[in-house]
């Protein structure tokens, strides 16, 4: 069976820091990885809408000199007809070189991974994991702070369900000296699994507030995310708490000079555009990041596949 990427734990720390490396050499050396996929293919399964994490996985394979597969939506494909996840991987192994997939159903691409005989990288699977939207913030962190240890990091806005934020928790533990600042309205707050497992387990400092300018002074990165409206059975209480904390720019004067603001993106009223033009709001340069670190996975997993 190949080897996929289902969670931010398949990685080692190691391996986290040689992708940072190979993201950070293609930045530097582009021509360098310009044909290095020559011949090869990547399918992307996308079931749930996606904007950057799809173009951004097909711009890499493109920059890599590759080809792209693509299903965009799951109503264009036999999923439609009742195809069922393992006979999806089982066909499109037999096309494409590696698979990148998002699904709405939690653990679809775990079972993709298992029928496929190519690699299979999640791309989202609903609430529970999104393994290269934290290796781009982990990319971006490092670009920006220069360092990915002793860093206080704020996580604030739908901590319940976003995906991002367990995974950026879960890959930030593992460096020494983090701090976690969990800010959310009482509804939206981090499940408890995820504290205990990760947060009280390894006995990381952290607060749960629902106070965004009461810790602003104490962020090194503060990751805002949107309330998703696709993750709330009731429409009334997802109105009642999508506003629940706008980013403004007189909101920005508590933080420190050299915070960063972070968004998986997309953004909805969460951060007011007047923040765009604030140095310290990495957002977009986030979003660029997600393609380079992209091209380093694609080329580490078809390298231990035996494809490059």
């Amino acid at each position: 069976m190949s080897r996929s990427l289902i969670r931010i734990t398949d990685l080692s720390v190691k391996e986290i820091d040689e992708l940072i490396e190979t993201a950070n050499d293609i930045i530097a050396n582009p021509a360098k990885y310009a044909e290095i996929c020559h011949g090869k293919k990547l399918a992307t399964l996308f079931f749930e809408p996606s904007t950057r994490t799809r173009l951004s996985f097909e711009a890499a394979m493109y920059e890599l000199g590759g080809y792209v597969l693509s299903v965009s939506e799951g109503q264009s494909s036999s999923a439609a007809k009742g195809e069922s996840v393992a006979d999806t991987a089982r066909t499109v192994s037999c096309y494409a070189d590696i698979i990148a997939m998002r699904h709405p159903k939690e653990g679809a691409p775990l079972v993709a991974a298992q029928h496929a005989t190519v690699p299979v990288i999640n791309a989202g699977d609903g609430g529970h994991n999104h393994p290269t939207q934290t290796l781009t913030d982990l990319l971006t962190i490092s670009r920006e702070k220069g360092k990915l240890d002793g860093l206080t990091i704020g996580v604030c806005g739908d901590l319940k369900f976003g995906r991002t934020v367990h995974s950026l928790i879960e890959a930030m533990s593992r460096y020494p000296g983090v701090r976690f600042m969990l800010i959310s309205p009482e509804e939206l707050k981090l499940p408890s699994y995820v504290k205990k497992d990760i947060i009280q387990r390894k006995r990381i400092e952290y607060k749960q507030t629902t106070d965004l300018e009461g810790v602003m002074p104490a962020l090194d990165v503060l990751y805002m995310t949107r309330v998703q409206r696709e993750r709330f059975l009731s429409e009334e209480e997802y109105l009642r708490l999508k506003d629940s904390y706008i980013l403004t720019p007189e909101k920005m004067r508590w933080a420190k000079e050299d915070m960063i603001v972070m968004h998986p993106l997309p953004r909805v009223n969460e951060i007011s555009v007047a923040v765009d033009d604030d140095p310290r709001a990495c957002y977009f340069r986030q979003a660029l990041n997600g393609k380079y670190i992209r091209m380093a996975l694609i080329l580490k997993m078809l390298k231990e596949d035996g494809k490059l």
